[in-house]
């Protein structure tokens, strides 16, 4: 523990007597960990539905530790074995509480079902989704910014992003797909957290693949590496495709030995180092194979009366090239090979 002014920090999970035991012994205020974690994210917290995320979390957190405020609730002669205002001010604050938990539970849902609409939306395209996960500060919104040259917000500092991104990423390939930046995760993430943050992390079970964004450097890698496992594993995201990233390379003496595992027999690992952009290819070719591996290209002539076909493959494929040609329009396109079946009469031409 550290002393901090009149504030005791401790890291582990207090229960509500042992918190209001220890405040009585010391007469100092005590905060354990996972209270500290949730000013963190209430300073972090930017959008409307992230605000409201952490607010239910806080809520949450409070209610059962409402008898243990203590000081200020005795004076009003309430607490456990005497009945007059105090008590009644406490039912109070305990019903205006769980007023406050029902109606922003039903903001949330509302917010919920929009974000399903749009994840609807996007399974009726091909086009795959990609989810950023990882232990907080392993390089997530860096490694999201180099992807997608875009300008999230990156820092050392905890949680720094709690309201996810998704853009579109284009692969050398020229194939497309839909990358999202997800909140960072902590060893024992607090429960309170998880249930707040549900709609958040449904982002991460319907993903295609999941990029597990690893501080390679950090003396802790593999235990942060497994409490993100273990947390997947519990919003029940253990069955979506992973792929670790090991990040930041070169601040390891041997890191650019580590490059040559990219090209071995582990095609869940790609070591790199997003700073010096090392790497990164490889991971572009890994992206390419997991994602798009039961694709093909295929080349046709389609005549100008049957352009009305193209809405059609655009739903099932990946059009990389269109060119006008006297016969009509070359087209280049990424299919799977039972989707070209069904269009293949339709075109002109040879296919390859």
């Amino acid at each position: 523990m550290s002393w901090v002014r009149s504030t005791t920090l401790t890291f582990q999970r207090l229960s509500p007597s042992q918190q209001r035991n220890l405040e009585r012994r010391w007469n100092v205020k005590v905060v354990d960990r996972t209270q500290l974690i949730l000013d963190i994210f209430a300073q972090r917290a930017k959008s409307r539905e992230g605000k409201l995320q952490v607010e239910l979390a806080q809520l949450l957190f409070l209610l059962p530790r409402l008898t243990g405020k203590g000081t200020s609730l005795s004076r009003l002669g309430g607490g456990i074995g005497t009945r007059g205002p105090g008590e009644k001010k406490l039912e109070y604050e305990r019903r205006s509480l769980r007023d406050q938990i029902v109606r922003i539970k039903n903001e949330l849902k509302e917010l919920s079902l929009r974000r399903s609409r749009t994840r609807e939306n996007r399974r009726k395209s091909p086009l795959p989704v990609v989810c950023l996960a990882g232990y907080t500060s392993a390089g997530k919104s860096s490694l999201f910014n180099l992807l997608t040259r875009e300008g999230a917000l990156v820092s050392s500092r905890l949680f720094s992003t709690l309201d996810p991104l998704t853009r579109l990423v284009t692969l050398p390939s020229g194939l497309p797909f839909l990358l999202s930046d997800t909140v960072g995760f902590i060893r024992n993430l607090p429960i309170e957290l998880v249930e707040a943050f549900k709609s958040t992390l449904d982002e991460i079970l319907c993903a295609d693949l999941i990029l597990h964004v690893v501080d390679y450097s950090s003396p802790q890698a593999k235990e942060q590496a497994e409490s993100v496992r273990s947390i997947l594993a519990e919003i029940s995201a253990g069955q979506v495709p992973l792929l670790q990233v090991n990040n930041k390379i070169d601040l390891i003496d041997s890191g650019s030995s580590l490059l040559e595992k990219n090209c071995g027999e582990r095609p869940e690992e790609v070591f790199l180092s997003v700073k010096e952009k090392l790497g990164v290819e490889d991971l572009l070719r890994s992206l390419d194979r997991m994602l798009f591996g039961n694709f093909k290209l295929y080349r046709f002539t389609l005549e100008h009366s049957k352009e009305n076909i193209l809405s059609s493959v655009e739903k099932k494929g990946f059009i990389v090239r269109k060119t006008a040609v006297p016969q009509g329009w070359a087209v280049e396109v990424y299919l799977k090979y039972e989707d070209m079946l069904q269009f293949f009469p339709k075109f002109t031409g040879k296919g390859d």
